[in-house]
């Protein structure tokens, strides 16, 4: 026994030396690559323009430095690509942008903040060229800024419009014995639709429709003026699917060469007058992002704007690159008033909203900020529901055209198994000392009494939303009640009806700030800094990514969006001012 027992002891030590020379392998190769030369820009070079590793506006800063060294991705954010493009512009070494294969995830918002910065590089002479082997709507608006295009002979290109397909589990809950109680204010609220009917709405096809319009209109407009084809023309090729294939593509004006890769390195090398048996110089957007990150700027400011970043969906806790938490946002908010050298506050958001009391803490902090300091809403992709909650204090509110906001509203759901219990046999009796001491359980039907009270919560919830609405933005209830019940809207729309003051990017707010805090000279700061415990780390490192990889290779992208989805829904606790639906443009 005693024998068994140094075998298994030698077994554990060995286990353990292994776990520890991978670890500090790990957190030298670490340290050690981040401490790697800079990025050497060769004169006579091209950026190649591959955003597949861009997500977010802000990659994030975190206290501990070892979390910083582990965390996902390249911390590098939309923001510093776009002041990377801004630099290139003004770089001797720098002669034109190559958007290759772009296979990108970010929003429309996004990628129209992105684009006007290509469009603003085009300006100093500089080229913009674009290749893919096949092209999305969303990937063509972006590349329709290049000149010229060029797409695969055998490639394709999707051009038909905006869609949104939306799946109703009635029957579903019906049949499975598995339903989910709702209680909502707003007709237009349909995030809970799917669980209460079989079709949608007129309310809810009236606002996706108008919706879908109106970021197209936005979408179509920007290509025209790019390429020179009318917005009608436009039109008739999307409803007809006459750029369907390369040579279409061409014919309709979208593209200007079919050709294969080798062909489109050549056209720029000859722009660059390079032999065409020689390669050209170089350098990816990620890498000179660093470059222009890690370049000190000469700037004898004082004055600083703080830029804060609330992008994710909103929930308790202190938050991260990909959640809006109180934690993070209020400690950032806090800080950035009691600095003195920071004159105004940015609050970027990208957000379809989330827990309502988590908002309305984020919304007080807002409220603190602005009687000290200036503070401007900067609103990315979305900004609605919870996502509008915090903005609708602010002094001035920006949205791009394409920006998906408002849906002021409020919701809760509650699951129930009741009626699964009952089928398969399983009886659940309670026990308690005062009439409404159980609350809410998942296996005994819901009584009418408790969702009178829970309708109760909802309403004073939706009250007090309106209520902060009408304040911020100096209307009255009522004018805010018509355009509210949770109705989503583009930002081309919410101008008009007074939930947003101009249209206009990150910059545009930023300019704002400093022209209300009467400065003119100033530098940036970017927050939140996230705390982030050792577990943190850990979740960060390598192989605890791979379980993710792990199943969307075993059950299919489709299926772990549905997983996760399902995930999403059990997270959401207590009253949600949350999105209608979360729309894929594609």
């Amino acid at each position: 026994m005693k024998f068994l027992g140094n075998v298994l002891a030698t077994i554990i030590g060995i286990f353990i030396f292994f776990m520890l020379f991978f670890f500090g392998i790990l957190i030298i190769g670490a340290i050690f690559g981040g401490e790697s030369e800079g990025v050497s820009v060769k004169s006579n070079s091209v950026i190649e323009l591959n955003l597949e590793d861009i997500k977010n506006d802000y990659a994030g800063k975190f206290k501990d430095p070892w979390v910083t060294i582990f965390s996902d991705g390249k911390n590098i954010g939309l923001t510093d690509i776009i002041s990377a493009i801004q630099d290139a512009k003004t770089d001797d070494d720098i002669k034109g942008i190559s958007i290759l294969n772009d296979d990108s995830q970010l929003g429309m918002a996004q990628s129209k903040a992105l684009r006007d910065a290509l469009e603003d590089f085009k300006k100093s002479g500089k080229f913009v060229m674009a290749y893919a082997n096949s092209y999305s709507q969303k990937e063509y608006y972006l590349n329709s800024v290049a000149k010229p295009i060029y797409l695969n002979p055998v490639g394709d290109m999707d051009f038909k419009g905006l869609s949104s397909e939306i799946m109703f589990f009635k029957d579903f809950q019906e049949k499975s014995g598995i339903k989910m109680e709702v209680i909502r204010h707003g007709k237009y609220k349909s995030a809970v639709e799917p669980f209460l009917e079989n079709k949608m709405s007129d309310a809810n096809r009236e606002q996706t429709s108008a919706l879908l319009n109106s970021i197209w209109n936005s979408v179509v407009t920007e290509i025209s003026k790019s390429r020179n084809i009318s917005v009608t023309k436009l039109n008739e090729i999307a409803n007809g699917l006459l750029a369907r294939t390369p040579e279409m593509a061409k014919t309709q004006g979208l593209v200007d060469v079919v050709a294969y890769e080798d062909v489109y390195h050549n056209a720029i090398k000859n722009r660059l007058k390079v032999d065409k048996d020689e390669d050209y110089n170089k350098v990816t957007i990620l890498d000179y992002a660093k470059k222009v990150a890690t370049t000190s700027k000469n700037t004898d400011a004082n004055d600083k704007i703080a830029i804060i970043y609330a992008q994710g969906e909103i929930r308790s806790g202190e938050g991260d690159v990909d959640v809006i938490g109180e934690g993070s946002m209020r400690r950032s908010l806090q800080d950035a008033r009691k600095d003195k050298n920071i004159k105004a506050i940015v609050l970027r958001i990208d957000s379809p909203g989330g827990s309502a009391l988590t908002s309305d803490l984020i919304w007080r902090e807002v409220e603190l900020t602005k009687k000290v300091k200036p503070v401007v809403v900067s609103m990315g992709n979305y900004a609605a529901s919870g996502g509008y909650y915090i903005a609708c204090n602010a002094n001035k509110i920006f949205a791009e055209n394409n920006t998906i906001t408002g849906s002021i509203g409020v919701f809760g759901i509650l699951p129930n198994f009741s009626q699964l219990t009952k089928k398969i046999g399983i009886n659940v009796e309670q026990v308690k000392t005062h009439e409404n001491a159980a609350r809410y359980s998942p296996f005994v039907p819901l009584d009418e009494k408790l969702k009178a009270v829970t309708l109760e919560e909802i309403e004073h919830i939706y009250k007090t939303f309106v209520t902060h609405v009408a304040q911020g933005r100096k209307m009255t209830f009522a004018q805010v009640d018509a355009i509210a019940q949770g109705r989503v809207w583009a930002g081309s729309e919410a101008v008009k009806i007074g939930l947003v003051d101009k249209i206009g990017g990150l910059n545009d707010a930023i300019h704002e700030a400093a022209a209300l805090a009467k400065t003119k000279t100033y530098s940036t700061q970017n927050y939140p800094e996230y705390e982030k415990d050792f577990n943190d780390l850990l979740a960060n490192l390598p192989f605890a990514k791979s379980k993710e990889s792990f199943i969307k290779e075993e059950i299919g992208e489709e299926n772990y969006k549905i997983m996760e989805e399902v995930k999403r829904l059990q997270a959401q606790k207590g009253v949600q001012a949350m999105m209608p639906f979360e729309i894929n443009i594609k």
